[in-house]
């Protein structure tokens, strides 16, 4: 379900990682070369990115199939930026939300996407609610499972959490509710990447230049895309990444 990607780097136009490379995230929306449960993610899509000097991201996002939105086809080919997450999205289930259920999900410098599905969603996460302050189910954007994570994921970065353990505490929670869930989860500052492979695929591809890609699956034929073990929490900056066990 759903494909995603993060890129840290120089300036460079949002296009020469979403729309320009040959298995691109576009073209990932309809011929993902390594989705595992679904065929086609055209239930909506995202992108957002960091102006300099501007520590909160903007966002674009739509309800349909990115391939059938040609203003997303300007935007990337003009707009530059030094970081970015984007995703195109197969639903759970169907639903009424639109553009609101599509990633990334955003709070404050925070850009959020997941990329799987919560297991017997919504009872499964009913014993869950608690964990919530008061009133969040009525501020989550959508009523689907991804807005749900990003709630869980939000308090615990709220709390003061870091990325790492704000991740790997809400993966902990809903694989304990919902066994079986896929839990990709991909978070950025601009700064930073965070991301957890947790049941689907995630790669790597660092360098050259202080540039790093976190994604689903790897965007070109580069051999040094690396993929990332399942179970693994996966920490970036622009000179390091490192890995370690759920």
């Amino acid at each position: 379900m759903c494909r995603h990607l993060a890129v840290l780097g120089p300036e460079a136009p949002l296009g020469a990682s979403v729309a320009d490379p040959p298995h691109s995230l576009v073209r990932q929306s309809w011929a993902p070369r390594r989705q595992r449960y679904g065929t086609v993610n055209a239930d909506g899509f995202g992108i957002g990115w960091y102006a300099d000097g501007d520590p909160r991201p903007a966002r674009y996002r739509r309800a349909g199939p990115v391939w059938a939105d040609p203003s997303f086809a300007d935007l990337v080919r003009v707009v530059r930026a030094r970081a970015l997450l984007a995703a195109v999205r197969d639903a759970t289930g169907p639903g009424a939300d639109g553009e609101a259920a599509a990633a990334p999900f955003a709070a404050g410098p925070w850009l959020f996407s997941h990329n799987g599905a919560l297991t017997g969603w919504p009872g499964s996460a009913a014993p869950l609610v608690p964990l919530l302050p008061a009133g969040a189910l009525l501020r989550l954007e959508a009523r689907c499972d991804s807005a749900f994570v990003w709630a869980l994921v939000a308090h615990r970065l709220d709390a003061g959490e870091p990325p790492g353990r704000a991740l790997a505490g809400a993966v902990a929670a809903l694989a304990q509710a919902a066994p079986g869930s896929r839990l990709n989860l991909l978070l950025t500052d601009g700064a930073s990447v965070t991301a957890t492979a947790h049941g689907d695929t995630l790669w790597y591809l660092a360098g050259p230049g202080e540039r790093v890609a976190v994604a689903s699956e790897p965007y070109d034929d580069d051999p040094r895309w690396t993929e990332v073990p399942d179970g693994t929490l996966l920490s970036a900056d622009r000179t390091r990444i490192a890995l370690t066990s759920l």
